[in-house]
């Protein structure tokens, strides 16, 4: 049995901490600056309630689940307890922006780190999650991770220098996959359809073509091609996208979140 410490439980702490829960062979250790927020989750999933130290100080992997002006914090409550430590551990980071050197730097040690870039639908097993290992990582302590966190979805290894950029597509893409599903289904009821039935209608279809692309492994241009018709509806409407920028605008938005993780 692992044992998995979350050292923050907010939105993706949480998400992550969720999906580790559909593996009974993993022990969860739950901690909040906010105990509040860490009970609540252990009503929904189980585990155990802790602290920060007594997470740094149980745990296998150690979930670093506070934003990236935090980290410091963080490491200034734990630094001794990971220190004190004579087994092994992993520490696991979420924070954006952060290399993996930058948090053994501020955890004070050589410590093994993964650096993951999750995303939130990791809390239904649909998550993209982009990750890499530091040098002295073992073989099985990456597949032990893979394992214990496999119910959260796919798991992508990447470059370190690379994980910025793909999580501005796949950390940030829900929230931009969100609002397009919401212009989705306000077009719909734009044109008569009861509300409920039209944000059906957009996140089923958008759900169906992700899955679609994953699993034929056709571009996305040769499966657009399939739906416009010669003189079609479909076609009209792509055309009024592109009209509109519409993929100029969302490259942007790709650009301007990976620019961001720059300035954090």
């Amino acid at each position: 049995m692992l044992t998995l410490g979350f050292i923050g439980t907010g939105n993706m702490g949480g998400a992550l901490a969720q999906a580790a829960a559909k593996n009974k062979n993993n022990r969860l250790l739950l901690a909040n600056r906010h105990p509040e927020k860490a009970q609540r989750l252990r009503e929904k999933i189980g585990g155990e309630l802790t602290d920060s130290r007594g997470a740094a100080a149980k745990a296998d992997y150690i979930f670093l689940g506070v934003k990236p002006q935090m980290l410091e914090t963080l490491f200034g409550q734990i630094r001794e307890t990971l220190s004190a430590r004579s087994d092994r551990f992993v520490l696991v980071s979420i924070a954006a922006g952060t290399s993996m050197e930058k948090v053994q730097r501020l955890a004070g040690g050589d410590y093994p780190v993964i650096r993951i870039m999750p995303n939130t639908p990791v809390s239904i097993g649909e998550g993209m999650i982009l990750y890499a290992c530091s040098d002295n990582v073992t073989p099985e302590e990456e597949q032990h991770f893979l394992s214990a966190m496999a119910a959260a979805g796919r798991f992508s290894p990447l470059d370190e220098k690379l994980i910025d950029a793909g999580s501005a597509v796949s950390g940030c893409g829900p929230a931009f996959v969100d609002l397009f599903i919401e212009a989705l289904a306000d077009g719909g009821v734009a044109c008569g359809l009861p509300r409920a039935q039209a944000l059906e209608f957009a996140a089923q279809m958008t759900a169906g073509s992700a899955r679609l692309i994953l699993e034929s492994g056709k571009h996305p241009g040769e499966l657009k091609d399939a739906v416009c018709s010669p003189g079609g509806t479909t076609i009209q409407g792509v055309r009024a996208l592109e009209e509109a920028g519409f993929r100029a605008a969302v490259m942007d938005a790709v650009i301007a979140a990976y620019e961001k993780n720059f300035k954090l």
